[in-house]
């Protein structure tokens, strides 16, 4: 047996049938971190009515970016709901104007993509500069220690390596069959329980 820990950051949980959780059932979660300690993700697929533009107004800020205004702010999990979190690309260091790309609470993933928790990255966003791609949520997923490798036991998820065209160029609607085409898999495929031949 390996010692070797489990680590899904930058990939996606993809909910089971069988997760019938208000917050849960059907989702995409993009997991941005996962250690000894725990978990934590945003569920990628469940938008709010609030779209971004609408968040700026309640915050006082303009909306510098045509381009993302109507984009819906998602559901990103039962933590922490009034909070928002934003998923976007990494900030490319040797880019001009890079050193005003850098945010002040910013976690990066590995290999994948960056979720920065201050309201620096929206005040880019409302003054026409920002990351090129964001998607925006209030709340997010969290497991505690060893909880999520014991939803994974029990087949609660299926995982896969995060695809950032899942997040950011798939209709909401469509990015749980989208993810599940990233395992060969359709979502007519999976059953709740076993049947009989």
């Amino acid at each position: 047996m390996s010692d070797a820990v489990l680590n899904l950051a930058n990939h996606f949980l993809i909910a089971m049938p069988q997760l019938e959780d208000e917050f849960f059932a059907r989702s995409v979660v993009y997991v941005c971190e996962h250690n000894e300690r725990g978990a934590l993700g945003l569920v990628v697929n469940k938008p709010g009515t609030l779209t971004l533009k609408g968040l700026l107004e309640k915050i006082e800020l303009p909306m510098g970016r045509a381009d993302l205004a109507d984009g819906p702010i998602f559901r990103g999990g039962p933590v922490q709901t009034d909070r928002g979190f934003v998923l976007h690309d990494p900030v490319v260091l040797d880019a001009p104007h890079a050193e005003e790309a850098v945010y002040a609470s910013t976690l990066t993933v590995p290999g994948g993509l960056e979720m920065t928790t201050s309201k620096d990255v929206l005040e880019a966003v409302a003054h026409g500069a920002g990351p090129k791609r964001v998607l925006v949520t209030l709340g997010y997923a969290a497991w505690g220690e060893g909880q999520l490798e014991s939803e994974l036991r029990e087949n609660a998820w299926m995982t896969v390596g995060a695809d950032t065209g899942v997040v950011f160029d798939v209709a909401p609607e469509e990015r749980y069959a989208a993810a599940l085409q990233l395992l060969g898999l359709q979502p007519w495929m999976l059953h709740t329980e076993a049947g009989n031949a």
